[in-house]
């Protein structure tokens, strides 16, 4: 059953309607689930479509596109599209777990596949960002003779990636480094989309002192208990040093709550994280490949922890350019405890030719028009007989 278009989507479809477009909207299913990661590079691109079209700077082309989502039930997806765009949902899963999880995962692909294929015969395109969701949406394409762009954010690609970028039309990588350790027949660098408000300055609406040093604390879209834990155990120090502490705990995380000092803030999640970033002075984050790209573009100097459990341990992979490039320091979490962190922490902070350092390495790193390469990669398939 197909869902209701969303009234914001088809108020905007009617305004353009009325200015005369130069050709009828093109449509685009977008595949992207689960994480912060898969979704947010994906909204970035379903909103510039959705409103600009395919416009670029100097191009007389804005007609909108038409967006539809294909996601996970009870995923986040759920949460962050929302009523943006009409929602698809398919049971496709992972193979982890045993071989009852596997024959199920199987059969779950198979459907996904059919699903996909039915719904394919009124798109022109397909935009997934990886992760198990995209296998189906690629083959169902394949079927269909649609062309993919596959964008992978990690330096390590995923495994999906790996196994069905060569059926993409292209490839787009968020790091350079991707592109050496994967076959296609098209690969473009080009970054990784953030939204829009990481593009200009913007306020925080917290209630911080002006000058005085900010470390943000974020753990990524599902939190990060254990940093959560060892950062509790620095907060002291980092007080008396005069640091304001901005926590983004995550809503799983039996402790969240149980400090308060009036140079802590404590949230489960933050709306601003694009302000967040301009304004603090050091970041402890996980190294998932929206995390790193949200700090380079902002140019905030970051103590990275890659997730321990993340798949092929890409996290850390993703660290590495960043320390490479001086932009970052990074420390497997088993190799880390809280004197270590406290200690260089205060040490950085009091030391401002360091973060320097830091900064210009994260601006090295920075693809600022990430969304336009993306976008005209969108036009090139659609282009391509």
């Amino acid at each position: 059953m197909t869902p209701e278009r969303s009234s914001a989507q088809t108020a905007a479809n009617s305004t353009v309607a009325t200015s005369a477009p130069s050709r009828p909207p093109r449509r685009l299913l977008v595949a992207a689930s689960g994480t912060g990661g898969h979704l947010f590079p994906a909204l970035a691109i379903a909103e510039r479509l959705a409103t600009s079209g395919s416009a670029t700077p100097g191009s007389q082309d804005g007609t909108p596109w038409e967006i539809e989502w294909l996601g996970v039930r009870d995923r986040m997806e759920t949460e962050l599209v929302g009523d943006r765009y009409p929602l698809h949902y398919v049971p496709v899963s992972g193979l982890q777990g045993g071989i009852v999880s596997a024959v199920k995962a199987v059969i779950g692909l198979g459907i996904s596949i059919w699903k996909c294929y039915r719904l394919l015969d009124r798109f022109d395109a397909v935009l997934t960002t990886g992760g198990y969701i995209a296998a189906p949406a690629i083959l169902a394409a394949r079927l269909r003779g649609l062309p993919t762009i596959l964008h992978e954010s990690n330096a390590l690609p995923g495994k999906v990636t790996r196994a069905c970028g060569r059926w993409c039309h292209t490839l787009a990588v968020g790091f350079a480094e991707a592109a050496d350790r994967i076959e296609a027949p098209r690969i473009l660098h080009v970054g990784t989309p953030v939204r829009a408000e990481f593009l200009t300055p913007i306020g925080l609406d917290l209630a911080i002192p002006d000058g005085v040093p900010v470390i943000a604390v974020m753990g990524g879209s599902q939190g990060a208990v254990a940093v959560n834990q060892m950062v509790r155990k620095c907060l002291p120090r980092w007080f008396e040093a005069g640091a304001w502490v901005v926590h983004l705990t995550g809503e799983n995380d039996p402790e969240a709550g149980s400090i308060e000092h009036e140079q802590y803030i404590s949230l489960p999640f933050y709306h601003n994280i694009a302000g967040l970033l301009q304004r603090s002075t050091l970041a402890i984050s996980r190294a998932g490949a929206g995390a790193v790209t949200e700090l380079s573009v902002s140019g905030t100097p970051a103590i990275l922890i890659p997730f321990p459990f993340a798949a092929e341990d890409h996290q850390f992979y993703n660290g590495q350019i960043f320390v490479d490039a001086g932009a970052a320091r990074m420390h497997r979490q088993a190799d880390l405890n809280a004197d270590q962190l406290a200690i260089e922490v205060i040490e950085l902070l009091q030391n401002p030719d360091a973060l320097a350092q830091m900064r210009q390495g994260m601006a090295s790193l920075a693809v600022t028009d990430s969304v336009d390469r993306l976008v005209s990669a969108i036009d090139a398939a659609i282009m391509t007989p």
